[in-house]
């Protein structure tokens, strides 16, 4: 009987992560156009002031990950992601005050 090892890598993101542009694409799959668009849109903002200096926090990872995924599966559009992922933090942050109730 033969034994099959999965490996499974990942990168932990903390609030003191800060990603580069190109991790950023990368840990979501997308291409830099898209990432700007994202940007243009409001749907995440970088630190920094030119592209080599941006840095994206492990929220705006997450955002971008759900965006792609509300595009992918859904056929969203990033207007409608941006709204989308708005209504969803403030639906988490009233259910966070809720249990601190």
């Amino acid at each position: 009987m033969s034994e099959h090892h999965i490996t499974i890598q990942g990168i932990i993101l903390n609030e003191e992560t800060r990603c580069s542009l190109a991790d950023l694409c990368s840990l979501c799959g997308v291409n830099t156009e898209a990432i700007h668009e994202m940007i243009d849109e409001g749907l995440i903002t970088p630190e920094g002031f030119s592209v080599q200096e941006w840095r994206f926090t492990a929220v705006a990872v997450k955002r971008v990950q759900k965006a792609v995924r509300l595009q992918r599966d859904l056929r969203i559009n990033l207007p409608g992601c941006a709204l989308a992922l708005d209504l969803l933090d403030e639906l988490e942050e009233l259910r966070r005050l809720a249990r601190h109730r």
